[in-house]
């Protein structure tokens, strides 16, 4: 009410002032443009109080609703935001209610949040004379809806109650309606979040089962590979030899004998080496039913058996486990290839390429070397494989031809015994009927008939195996170092 009281008191002040007016001042307040026109282009100050010392000549002329006027002095540079004792240009404005005039001063740079000298604001005097246009244009250009809403409940500017109310009836409505759409956007925009994890979530869970799908193919892939290597044996040939069989009284193997089987017969880039797959799992059934114990044997086959593979077992496992009292057994099966150059022979892993095999190939010296450093009781060797280049488990380098002499034979220690399929210059055969290499079938064939030393088997499988490879028109002559007369009582296998 107060508020009220001061305004009705401004207005009066003002009327009987009139006499106090500068002459533009004057001019403004009456709307003669023509001599406000003359007073400025004379030097007249734009913002000069008159009448009331704080109302310019701006305030006037909108307060008295004299708008062409007031764009005149607006367009000669009349401050837009300049209080006139209480109000802004824009709160007299408001209260003339040209909604035109409201949007001028605001495109000039009119503060719509500045308030009156009691704290009212322009969105405040707009809803308090229900002028809904206006509100909605203050609205739109920025008015501060919550502070008009708080000063209204707070009644800073001691208007009457029914003042109040009129401000918060055309007010609180339009908050509430924001408030509605704020939360709906929230929600929607939750809704957007909530969809947009939900699919990165399914994203993620089919990658993953992509990811699942292709390592089930590829072990798929190569479970198949495997399965159509033995196809051809375990669905069509069968041998007499394919189950071991030894009863406890026969066994003589103890807890820390040793075995590394190798078996190759898919290579990465090379021919296959028929049967050496089957033979390598063969010969490992049958050291375990000989009583090797299964944590001490190592079967490498294919793609297992890589250079680095290799070397690991023969150089690092094999020490590492050996014991004095052990007797370790080694079998190969496979390509093996000479060194052009030197005639040195080498064994062949998966990866190996006879173009290269200083740096591919694992060299049969190296591994005799390896051997005879085991501090063991026996080291028994078998070589189902060639040296020569000349065919059958045996490859050569391109444009090399097959070795007419090997390197002298190795010099073995007293407890290394090796037996191999074939001497120097001759090539390791395979018997498509038996579903075996020639010298493996044989050797096996010795264990399962009761031949108990590497001796014995050897006097036993040479001339079957000369004579089976003869029956093929190849030579074929299994070879044994040292002299069988040297290994009499020693190396068995069995009892």
């Amino acid at each position: 009410m107060k508020g009220i009281f001061a305004v009705i008191l401004i207005f009066a002040l003002a009327g009987s002032m009139v006499g106090c007016m500068t002459p533009l001042t004057d001019a403004a307040r009456r709307g003669d443009i023509q001599q406000v026109k003359a007073l400025l282009d004379s030097g007249a100050n734009i913002h000069e109080a008159g009448g009331d010392p704080s109302l310019t000549p701006l305030n006037w002329a909108i307060a008295y609703r004299h708008f062409d006027t007031a764009k005149l002095l607006i367009e000669r540079g009349a401050d837009v935001n300049r209080v006139g004792y209480i109000y802004t240009p824009l709160i007299h404005a408001v209260q003339a209610g040209d909604i035109a005039f409201i949007s001028l001063l605001i495109e000039k740079g009119a503060n719509v949040n500045q308030s009156d000298g009691l704290g009212i604001t322009p969105l405040m005097w707009a809803a308090h004379d229900r002028k809904t246009a206006i509100v909605y244009l203050l609205l739109e250009k920025g008015a501060d809806l919550e502070y008009a809403i708080i000063a209204c409940e707070k009644n800073i500017m001691y208007w009457w109650r029914s003042s109040v109310e009129a401000c918060l009836a055309a007010l609180k409505p339009i908050k509430a309606k924001q408030d509605k759409i704020a939360q709906q956007k929230e929600k929607e925009q939750e809704i957007a979040r909530a969809k947009e994890i939900e699919m990165l979530k399914a994203k993620e869970i089919e990658m993953q089962k992509a990811k699942e799908m292709k390592e089930i193919i590829k072990e798929v892939v190569a479970e198949t590979a495997k399965t159509q290597k033995q196809e051809t044996k375990s669905s069509v040939i069968q041998s007499d030899i394919d189950r071991p069989s030894f009863n406890q009284s026969e066994r003589i193997m103890r807890d820390d004998d040793l075995a590394v089987i190798i078996g190759i017969e898919g290579y990465q880039s090379l021919p296959k080496s028929d049967y050496s797959y089957d033979d390598a799992k063969l010969v490992g059934d049958y050291v375990k039913a000989l009583g090797f114990k299964p944590r001490n044997i190592e079967l490498l086959l294919d793609e297992r058996a890589t250079k680095s593979a290799i070397e690991k077992i023969i150089k690092t496992w094999l020490p590492n486990k050996a014991k004095p009292e052990s007797r370790v057994f080694v079998y190969y099966s496979g390509h093996g290839a000479p060194e052009p150059k030197t005639g040195d022979a080498y064994i062949v892993p998966f990866d190996g390429d006879p173009n290269y095999l200083s740096d591919t190939g694992y060299p049969l010296k190296s591994l005799y070397d390896t051997l005879a450093k085991l501090q063991v009781a026996e080291v028994t060797v078998i070589l189902d494989s060639c040296f020569s280049g000349a065919g059958g488990r045996s490859v050569l380098a391109k444009g090399a031809r097959p070795l007419v002499m090997m390197t002298e034979g190795f010099v073995l220690p007293q407890n290394i015994a090796v037996l191999s399929a074939t001497l120097g210059t001759q090539i390791s055969t395979s018997s498509p009927e038996k579903g075996h290499g020639i010298f493996t079938y044989y050797f096996l064939k010795a264990l399962k008939d009761g031949k108990k030393t590497i001796a014995e088997i050897y006097e036993y499988i040479k001339p079957l195996v000369e004579d089976e490879a003869k029956a093929i028109n190849v030579q074929q002559s299994p070879s044994i170092n040292p002299e069988p007369e040297k290994l009499k009582g020693k190396f068995g296998l069995r009892k």
